[in-house]
């Protein structure tokens, strides 16, 4: 009889657990990869940022909003999102043309629009969001897959933000847009053949896109074809980097003794190469860990974009995680020698603050286009 009283107990309280975490419209399994990934991303940043209590704390209070933010925006239902897509398009894209004409200047670049005395902050970062939100709500009214109008119409939703991004000037920000777009219309069922074409003219598009880069830009690539050619100038950056994750080795030097990071030979080394830092401290055993944390994050979110019950919602959802995966590979890439630099931050680790709201805030699509199973129809 005792049994019997605790099976009961144990399946009503299951039942009561899945009951809160559906009213709240969170997943538990991939906020604990979150929460995972955050927590070691802050141990991290102590040491990157040269034992800052500051950066730790601001970072902390930054990510605490963006996890306010993930929940508010779980509560909408897809439908909600898909009908408010076209406002939230023209409105970033509205912020971008005023990024053109009374941005912020900083580091060489005008990117930021700045409310003086409450915020600063980058316009583009929200179009990651904005973008396969609206190529997902136009797709998912039409027939598909796409035809050529409807291709030509996401080409020209995509071109116009993609344009300005790349004109403040921000090449890693216009690619995670412009991959955003290309996803959802991939998700969509565009055929193989249609992709073999674009690559091919993608190739051979490659001239002229190198003839109308920046000249910081150029230097990029050629520094990651032969990074030895300019070791103190150009060079430094990439060639600091592999030195301190070749050095970590398998267990790495400890947590705050690596030397490439304490003192101070590794630019940018709270921000765009942490992981480096990372890598030095922690060797190839943290660093494994880490990839598959971001793995098992990735396998979540594919498989809540594939249970979504809507078109809408499983072409934004696979978009969003698919454009985090790609974050994650270039700035990975970049760091160890595999890719140019191109300025993309390691996504819940680096220092940064729009970033981190955005991030979460696609998180939190997520989570709305998988618990919200009865308010959108199949």
């Amino acid at each position: 009889m005792m049994d019997y009283w605790q099976r009961v107990y144990r399946r009503s309280r299951r039942q009561y657990q899945r009951l809160n975490w559906r009213t709240l419209h969170l997943d538990p399994w991939l906020l604990l990869a979150l929460l995972t990934i955050v927590t070691g991303g802050l141990i991290v940043l102590y040491s990157a940022g040269g034992e800052s209590t500051y950066l730790v704390e601001a970072q902390a209070l930054r990510f605490g909003a963006a996890f306010l933010i993930m929940l508010l925006i779980a509560q909408f239902s897809p439908r909600t999102m898909q009908r408010f897509a076209w406002f939230f398009y023209v409105m970033v894209t509205l912020m971008l043309v005023a990024v053109d004409v009374i941005g912020t200047h900083a580091m060489g670049a005008q990117r930021w629009l700045t409310i003086p005395g409450v915020i600063r902050f980058q316009p583009s970062e929200l179009m990651k969001l904005a973008m396969p939100m609206t190529i997902a709500a136009y797709l998912s009214r039409r027939v598909l897959p796409p035809g050529w109008l409807d291709l030509l119409v996401c080409l020209l939703l995509m071109g116009v933000p993609v344009a300005l991004i790349a004109n403040q000037p921000d090449l890693g920000t216009s690619m995670l847009v412009t991959a955003s777009a290309v996803f959802v219309i991939l998700l969509a069922g565009l055929s193989w053949r249609f992709i073999a074409v674009c690559g091919g003219l993608g190739i051979a598009a490659m001239p002229l896109l190198w003839f109308n880069m920046h000249q910081y830009q150029r230097q990029r690539v050629l520094t990651f074809l032969n990074p030895e050619s300019d070791p103190l100038g150009a060079g430094w950056n990439i060639i600091q980097s592999k030195t301190a994750i070749g050095s970590g080795g398998i267990h790495g030097k400890g947590w705050m003794q690596g030397t490439q990071s304490q003192l101070e030979f590794l630019p940018e080394r709270h921000t765009d190469f942490i992981v480096a830092v990372l890598g030095e401290e922690f060797g190839l055993i943290g660093m494994a860990v880490l990839m598959s944390c971001y793995l098992l994050l990735i396998w979540r979110g594919l498989y809540m974009a594939n249970q979504a019950h809507d078109t809408f919602g499983r072409l934004l959802g696979g978009s969003l995680i698919l454009t985090f995966f790609v974050y994650v590979f270039v700035n990975v890439g970049m760091v160890s020698g595999v890719l140019p630099v191109v300025g993309v931050p390691l996504p819940l680790i680096s220092y940064g603050g729009t970033a981190s709201v955005t991030l979460m805030a696609g998180f939190g699509m997520l989570m709305a286009v998988f618990t919200h199973h009865k308010t959108t129809p199949r």
